[in-house]
C-alpha cells in the first residue's frame, strides 16, 4: 500500500552518552562487523554520529548515536523479522559498550512508518481520506475553502498506568505557498505509529525482551486498526485522483 515502510527502535536514556571518540568507533565497529555494508559513518553539526548504507539504494539500513538517545532503523526491510535483529543488536551493545542500564531508561519506540508519494495537496487529500462525519467536514464545507493543515493524531494509553503507549499520526508536507501557487514538492505523506514504553525498568529486565513486547503489541493494533482504518483508506483517496 505505501511506496516505502521502515521499522525504527528509538531508546531515549536518562543520562548522556557516552561522546568519546574510542567509544563512539568501538560502538560502531561492532555494528559494522556484523553489518559490513554499513560503511558511511559521519558526524552532524548537533554531535550526533551515523552509521548507515548507501541511501540511494531501494532498502537500507541506519543507525545514530545522539546526547541521549540511541536510533536504529532500516527502510523497507525484506521483513520486521529482519529489523528486528539490527535493533536488537543496539539493543544488546548498549549495557556493555555505551554502560546503558535498565534504570537509565527513559523511554523505549517501536516505530512502524509508512511513506505514501503524493504530488498534491496533502492536507486536502488526508481530509478526503478522513474527514468524513466529522466536525472538520463541516469546516471543510465552507465556498472557497481549501485545506492547509490536516495532520490528524491520537496517544492512548496501553495499560492503567499510562507508562504503555501507542501514538499514530498523520504528516503532511504541503505550505501555504504551494496551495497559493498550485505548485508542489514531491515529499511523501507519512503515517507514524509508535508504541512506547515510558520509565526505568526492573534492574533484571532485558531491554530486548521489552522491545519485543513493543513489537508485538504494535504488530496487533496495526492488523487490527491501522491496515484497514488509516493506510488502506490513504492508499484509496491517491488512486483516486
Amino acid at each position: 500500500m505505501a511506496d516505502d515502510t521502515f521499522v525504527n527502535l528509538n531508546l531515549n536514556t536518562e543520562m548522556p552518552l557516552p561522546q568519546q571518540r574510542e567509544t563512539v568507533l568501538e560502538f560502531f565497529g561492532r555494528v559494522q562487523k556484523s553489518y559490513p555494508s554499513m560503511r558511511n559513518f559521519f558526524a552532524r553539526e548537533t554531535g550526533d554520529f551515523v552509521l548507515e548504507e548507501d541511501k540511494d539504494q531501494p532498502a537500507y539500513r541506519w543507525m545514530s548515536l545522539e546526547t541521549k538517545r540511541i536510533c536504529s532503523g532500516f527502510v523497507n526491510p525484506p521483513s520486521i523479522d529482519e529489523a528486528m535483529k539490527q535493533h536488537f543488536l543496539a539493543l544488546d551493545l548498549a549495557p556493555y559498550m555505551l554502560s546503558v542500564s535498565p534504570l537509565d531508561c527513559e523511554a523505549m519506540d517501536f516505530l512502524m512508518g509508512f511513506d505514501f508519494a503524493y504530488k498534491g495537496n496533502h492536507d486536502e487529500l488526508v481530509a478526503e481520506a478522513f474527514g468524513s462525519g466529522s466536525l472538520m467536514e463541516s469546516l471543510l464545507s465552507t465556498p472557497g475553502s481549501r485545506a492547509l493543515k490536516f495532520d490528524p493524531s491520537i496517544t492512548i494509553s496501553l495499560d492503567e498506568t499510562c507508562r504503555r503507549q501507542c501514538r499514530l499520526s498523520i504528516e503532511t508536507r504541503t505550505n501555504a505557498y504551494q496551495v497559493r501557487r498550485n505548485d508542489f514538492g514531491e515529499e511523501p505523506i507519512s503515517v507514524y505509529f509508535t508504541v512506547r514504553q515510558y520509565g526505568s525498568q526492573a534492574h533484571d529486565s532485558s531491554l530486548s525482551a521489552t522491545f519485543n513486547e513493543l513489537r508485538e503489541a504494535a504488530e496487533t493494533l496495526l492488523q487490527e486498526h491501522v491496515v484497514e482504518q488509516v493506510l488502506k483508506p490513504l492508499a484509496a483517496a491517491i488512486s483516486r485522483r
